[in-house]
């Protein structure tokens, strides 16, 4: 049996083993196997023998225990019980979702097809807050007892601690990132105190267009390996882009779905450029956890350059300006 270590974890994942795992979980796999776009975790779609090709996914060791990842699949479940358009896991042996096969932890979810969200189309904004009211109603019933909430360390003092002990920042640069990332926690924080206590939902948690897909009946959620409890805002701040009339503009258009199933505090609008500071800190020490593992240094090889850095360091100072002014939206 396999034992995965935490920083190499899918170092002996072969396509037969993959395979392997797959007819031990009864899917029957006709030998069709194609490795799909994830960095976390590892997914395969498998096709099947007279039956739906199914995608088969590998939990990264050490990252969610197993009460967690249990959380995650009920919850799916719950919002595709409701009726929301969200890829739910497979109930397989024991009628559990979550396996263990050669050392490994994997879940089956179904095939599904999409294609690439365009928001720019006309309604699909108001259809897409509509579905994202959906869910966040469908959250508030109860509360996560095992997954993260967004608060504390979370908002980016771990990713800070992690960066500077990674030995990934090269030495000219430590101070000015020690400095800037400190200010820059400050002013995040700075904008949380006042609106605490803060009402939070279950959420996506890392809603993005790259976990979407869209069909004729508008979007399907995928991927909620980061859901989480938190502020609704952090599943509607990244569907905003460009100018500050056109995000207006399109703050207005997924309100107008939103609203038609959930209710949103304002206040919250002042938490979208937070939110993204503290998005910025985390990618950088998310990439940097986990530069043991070979994927990493292949899919950001400019990681380790001096210019990323220097990059990363003027991104920060802009957005430390960007966290103390008046949001866009208020306008």
């Amino acid at each position: 049996m396999n034992h995965p270590s935490k920083s190499t974890p899918y170092a002996e994942l072969s396509p037969d083993l993959v395979l392997t795992i797959a007819e031990q979980l009864q899917l029957r796999p006709d030998g069709r196997l194609f490795a799909l776009n994830s960095y976390e975790n590892r997914v395969y779609r498998v096709g099947r023998e007279d039956a739906e090709a199914v995608v088969l996914k590998f939990y990264r060791e050490g990252r969610w225990s197993d009460a967690q990842i249990l959380e995650e699949h009920a919850f799916a479940l719950e919002l595709a019980a409701a009726e929301i358009p969200v890829v739910a896991p497979l109930q397989l042996q024991n009628g559990s979702t979550l396996q263990r096969c050669e050392g490994f932890r994997v879940t089956a979810f179904p095939l599904q097809a999409g294609a690439a969200p365009e928001l720019d189309h006309p309604g699909a904004r108001e259809v897409l807050g509509r579905t994202l009211g959906r869910i966040h109603a469908c959250g508030t019933r109860q509360r996560f007892r095992h997954r993260l909430t967004l608060e504390g360390d979370r908002l980016g003092g771990r990713a800070r601690q992690v960066v500077l002990a990674s030995g990934r920042l090269p030495d000219a640069l430590r101070d000015r990132y020690a400095d800037l990332s400190a200010m820059l926690l400050e002013r995040i924080e700075a904008v949380w105190a006042p609106l605490r206590p803060l009402r939070t939902v279950r959420l996506h948690g890392d809603c993005h267009l790259g976990n979407l897909l869209w069909r004729p009946t508008g979007p399907l959620f995928v991927d909620l390996d980061d859901c989480m409890q938190g502020p609704a805002m952090q599943d509607l701040w990244m569907f905003l882009s460009g100018s500050a009339d056109e995000q207006r503009g399109q703050w207005q258009q997924l309100m107008s779905g939103y609203e038609q199933f959930a209710m949103l505090d304002y206040a919250e609008i002042r938490l979208i450029e937070a939110l993204r500071a503290t998005r910025m800190l985390n990618h950088a020490a998310w990439i940097a956890e986990r530069w043991a593992d070979p994927a990493f240094p292949r899919a950001f090889p400019w990681f380790g350059e001096p210019r990323f850095w220097e990059q990363h360091l003027n991104d920060l100072a802009e957005q430390c300006a960007a966290v103390s002014e008046p949001p866009a939206l208020a306008g």
